[in-house]
């Protein structure tokens, strides 16, 4: 921008005013310095009633006023406070009514995120690219875990959160802790040993690799490419817990599931008792059915052979009639034979005789096959009883009479509503606790944070 001195002979008259001056200066400021990213140290930060922030941005050698208005404070994801280094895209403004300087914000982010989001979004796109997430590599979760593996640090909140849930929902399986660190330099090599030790000793039906809330700086670890890889090449399924549900990482995409947090992550895994209790009603169902249409079908083959019984008899009735005619004129016969003769009849005779038997050893067969329909029966009926006990047993295990009998309690608000953050109870409500035996009626007086 150039700047002419104005002609000698300028009469008074010319002169603008200040705010033509402030206008032009506005004008020729914002057309010079378009907008742009600048980085530095918040200080002296100030919100004002209206919504506004007022801050000054600096380095080790200048600072600029800055500006951040009501509505772009509020897209801002994080806390905007004094010694932040952030990354500003500002534009030039100027406070006609006073004449200063400013720069108005339009976006701000913390600084090193913008070149920690390209890095991931590069390193995504390769993977991606590669198949490393792709759906066919996806594993099914085991219905009904007995051993847990947890790979997270010993100091994470989420640690305690999710045995928690694990206790209270499916306190029979047992929990593995594969330690390791989850921030910091040393954390991705960490998580992969932890990986790595939890696959070759092959103990877990399930794994979780989680921790909790965090800045991207903070869950860089789980997108260590190494780690990655691990965790979509894994034979054990793995379901991914990191940070909150906003946050994302490339072990998010790799992994069998993902959960929104740690807690959550600890209850997708495990039943819940309505899932169960609809189960074993299932399973029941499908045990009366199966043990009905096997009365059927047992039922049909006794009534087919009767009616074959029946049959038979009615066929060889005339046969039957005429052996004993036969029979009638061979007693009279043997009357007037000699005695050699007569034994000889007396022997066809015999064998006569047994020759009208076939209902009788239809009969007996169908008495040999009795005790073999009954042992049938006895044997499917012990089966699904068997099954019943098993799952009657595990039912109650998920009492949660069980859990209070432990020593533990139930919180619930006036409402009846179980209570599970402390968070949300306020000061004075009125809440009931349910013990071993009975209910104590309470009223809150304070709460601490989790």
């Amino acid at each position: 921008m150039s700047w002419t001195a104005p002609p000698e002979n300028l009469r008074a008259s010319d002169a603008v005013s200040v705010s033509t001056l402030i206008s032009r200066a506005k004008t020729a400021l914002e057309q010079a310095l378009p907008l742009c990213w600048v980085n530095g140290e918040i200080s002296g930060f100030k919100r004002a009633a209206s919504g506004h922030c007022y801050f000054d941005l600096k380095d080790d050698a200048a600072q600029i006023a800055c500006v951040l208005y009501r509505n772009r404070a509020a897209l801002v994801g994080f806390e905007l406070k004094d010694g932040a280094q952030v990354e500003l895209r500002v534009r030039p403004a100027i406070y006609e009514p006073r004449g200063s300087l400013q720069f108005a914000v339009e976006q701000a982010r913390l600084a090193g995120v913008g070149r920690l989001y390209e890095a991931f979004l590069r390193l995504k796109a390769k993977l991606e690219s590669e198949g490393v997430f792709a759906e066919s590599l996806k594993r099914a979760l085991p219905a009904l875990p007995t051993r847990i593996g947890l790979i997270t640090s010993t100091q994470a909140a989420a640690l305690a959160d999710m045995l928690r849930v694990l206790r209270d929902r499916w306190p029979r399986a047992e929990v593995i802790l594969y330690p390791a660190s989850v921030q910091g330099v040393a954390a991705p090599r960490e998580l992969l040993a932890a990986l790595d030790a939890a696959n070759t000793r092959g103990e877990c039906d399930v794994l979780i690799l989680g921790r909790g809330g965090g800045s991207m700086e903070d869950l860089w670890a789980f997108n260590d490419e190494a780690l990655t890889r691990a965790v979509a090449a894994s034979i054990i399924p793995i379901v991914s817990a990191v940070g909150h549900e906003t946050d994302f990482t490339l072990c998010d995409f790799a992994a069998d599931a993902r959960a929104p947090t740690p807690t959550a992550a600890a209850a997708l895994i495990t039943p819940s008792r309505t899932d169960l209790l609809a189960y074993l009603s299932n399973v029941s169902r499908a045990m009366g059915a199966t043990m009905q249409r096997r009365l059927d079908q047992l039922g049909e083959r006794l009534d087919r052979a009767s009616a074959r019984l029946i049959g038979s008899r009615a066929l060889l009735a005339p046969w039957r009639e005429a052996l004993f005619r036969k029979q009638a004129r061979l007693q009279r016969a043997l009357l007037t034979l000699p005695p050699v003769q007569r034994t000889r009849v007396t022997s066809v005779q015999q064998r006569l005789t047994r020759a009208m038997q076939p209902p009788r050893a239809v009969a007996a067969r169908v008495a040999s096959l009795q005790p073999r329909l009954d042992a049938a029966f006895a044997e499917l009926l012990g089966r699904q009883s068997t099954r019943v006990r098993a799952a009657a047993q595990a039912l109650q295990l998920l009492n949660p009479q069980n859990v209070l009998d432990r020593g533990y309690a139930l919180v619930f608000d006036d409402a009846g509503m179980p209570v599970t953050d402390a968070e949300h109870v306020s000061d004075g409500a009125a809440i009931r606790v349910r013990v071993q035996r009975g209910e104590i009626l309470a009223n809150v007086t304070g709460t601490l944070p989790a």
